[in-house]
């Protein structure tokens, strides 16, 4: 990046790269804590994952002050006009990555009394801990400017939503062969739909990076396999 003459504007460009790791760290820590708190059926946990949340607002609300700010003071032009608007589309995604964990957290509450298969959880934790890997690594393609990396990323949301197929159909089929099991399995359905959502903002972050370094959009279409509206009408 290009110092520039006032010191002051180069730190103000540095502030807010520091003010979204942080956001981003809030928000894995956010995300894996929801999926804890439902697979050890932690109440407390949970109500602390949704009180939480809101340092991942106050987080948003500061970076978009100081966006605000910085637009007005420096009418920042070229690539500097691309650095605070990406910052400004990355801080949307993850303050919406936030408000899913806290759904899950939410979910995690209401079925914290009932004991979960097995077989789900394993499911849904995978999709965790791949949704976590992707957010994690997208993140650190914007620290580094790394559009490669990035597109990574964007190439392997697919793999969220073939986990989510699957545990999608696995969860169908345990509520049709009993009817105890449809809330116990509807509230996992929902918590399931949150982490393939992540995934779709980690993918909005990547293309986001990727013009922050090139200056064009990506040229392909957008990986997607989620096919469960399909499912449902057959």
């Amino acid at each position: 990046m290009n110092a520039h003459i006032v010191t002051s504007y180069d730190q103000e460009l540095e502030l807010l790269d520091k003010k979204i790791a942080q956001m981003g760290g809030l928000v894995e820590q956010e995300l894996a804590q929801g999926f804890d708190a439902m697979e050890r059926r932690d109440p407390q946990l949970a109500a602390d994952v949704v009180s939480d949340d809101r340092k991942v607002d106050g987080l948003e609300g500061e970076i978009q002050d100081l966006t605000i700010q910085m637009i007005a003071r420096r009418q920042p032009m070229a690539v500097d006009l691309r650095h605070i608007m990406t910052v400004l589309k990355i801080t949307g995604d993850l303050e919406r990555t936030g408000d899913l964990a806290k759904n899950i957290a939410k979910r995690a509450l209401a079925v914290s009394g009932e004991n979960h298969p097995k077989p789900l959880m394993t499911g849904l934790k995978h999709m965790v801990e791949l949704a976590l890997s992707q957010l994690k690594d997208v993140l650190d393609a914007y620290a580094e400017r790394d559009a490669d990396k990035a597109v990574a990323v964007w190439r392997r949301d697919e793999r969220i939503d073939a986990m989510y197929n699957s545990l999608f159909r696995e969860l169908l089929t345990y509520m049709m062969e009993d009817p105890r099991n449809i809330g116990l399995c509807t509230h996992l359905l929902f918590a399931a739909k949150n982490i393939e959502r992540v995934g779709d903002h980690t993918t909005n972050i990547a293309e986001a990076v990727h013009y922050l370094v090139h200056g064009v959009t990506l040229a392909d279409d957008r990986p997607k396999g989620d096919d469960t509206a399909s499912t449902l009408i057959r």
